[in-house]
């Protein structure tokens, strides 16, 4: 594990502008899951995980995999 992990790391402006682009494409992918996935447990058990998920991506934007500084 890199010793940076767990510090915060500023996105440099271009990983802004992606996070931004998966944020929308992250939006309309819940928002389809709304809209045809039935209420219940199960729904709200895919928005849950699909939010998870959707915030790993920043990580996945910004770092690479041993924690390290994406450059």
């Amino acid at each position: 594990m890199h010793a940076s992990t767990f510090d915060y790391l500023k996105p440099t402006d271009q990983q802004i502008e992606n996070m931004a682009i998966m944020r929308q494409a992250s939006k309309a992918y819940c928002q389809a899951i709304e809209a045809m996935v039935p209420d219940g447990p199960d729904r709200t058990y895919l928005v849950r995980k699909h939010r998870e998920v959707a915030m790993w991506i920043n990580v996945a934007i910004t770092r690479q995999p041993d924690g390290a500084p994406r450059q």
